[in-house]
């Protein structure tokens, strides 16, 4: 598997500084969309990486998917504090990261725990699988975003729908008593991250089986929902170039894996 990674890693160095160049990209598989080139022509990796897994759907595709991603290095949870320093920068702002929901720009060095400070933040909340802030899903930087302490403790472990009223720092994200609806530049992320979750963690490496549904009020169950209006986000915000760079950051510097549902946003049609 090491070997596997190291050529992986060796092509998406190569196809970036292709691109950094001037030169060509490299060729879109057959089953590439109009999505896919677009997305090349802005982050450019090797597709390779998804070699078994191209020209699979359904379970196939997902099983395909877990045995590639699950391939990672893993963080503890104090590293992740700079990685999201990095992961999350604000482009308009090297001194700053962006808040997940607020969409707040903060300065990096607020990290903490306190009013005024921003903290990590479960998107697939750890209290769904009860897997903590232990390394593995706890520590995963694909789902730990910057929000702001007091924007966390609004969202808590809610289950994502539409719907709710807006609250201080909101940004136009929306919550109710059961449900967290993030604003909407930020939905297409928020759906992306619970599906690259459910596709990492499948229950076999000691962790829960995580998997999105059709309802609020998981409590502690290993689920989140709703899996119909996660998908009505995916497709309404695609991914963009900030989503796309976290995405390279993550493979190139921290747990060198991907999210596939950034790099190949019909593949969540596939499997769903």
């Amino acid at each position: 598997m090491l070997a596997i990674r190291i050529r992986r890693r060796k092509a998406v160095a190569l196809a970036t500084a292709a691109a950094l160049a001037g030169l060509a990209a490299p060729a879109l598989t057959p089953t590439a969309t109009a999505t896919t080139a677009a997305r090349t022509a802005a982050t450019p990796y090797d597709d390779t990486y998804y070699q078994d897994a191209i020209g699979k759907t359904g379970d196939e595709l997902k099983a395909a998917l877990h045995t590639i991603i699950s391939d990672q290095t893993k963080l503890s949870y104090s590293a992740v504090w700079d990685a999201l320093k990095d992961t999350d920068q604000d482009p308009g702002n090297s001194g700053n990261v962006i808040l997940l929901y607020s969409g707040i720009s903060r300065s990096k060095s607020l990290n903490g725990g306190d009013t005024g400070d921003w903290n990590r933040e479960h998107v697939w909340a750890k209290s769904h699988g009860d897997f903590g802030t232990s390394t593995g899903p706890g520590t995963d930087i694909h789902h730990l975003r910057p929000e702001d302490v007091r924007v966390n403790s609004v969202r808590g472990n809610k289950d994502f729908d539409n719907g709710g009223s807006g609250f201080t720092d909101d940004g136009g994200s929306l919550t109710d008593s059961d449900s967290f609806e993030p604003r909407d530049a930020v939905k297409g992320d928020v759906a992306r991250m619970i599906l690259y979750m459910a596709v990492r963690y499948e229950g076999g490496d000691g962790w829960p089986d995580l998997e999105p549904n059709g309802q609020v009020d998981n409590g502690s169950a290993p689920y989140i929902g709703k899996l119909a209006v996660l998908k009505a986000w995916h497709d309404e915000d695609p991914p963009d170039a900030f989503e796309q760079r976290r995405n390279q950051v993550i493979f190139d510097s921290y747990q060198h894996n991907r999210n596939p549902f950034i790099d190949h946003p019909e593949w969540v049609e596939a499997i769903w």
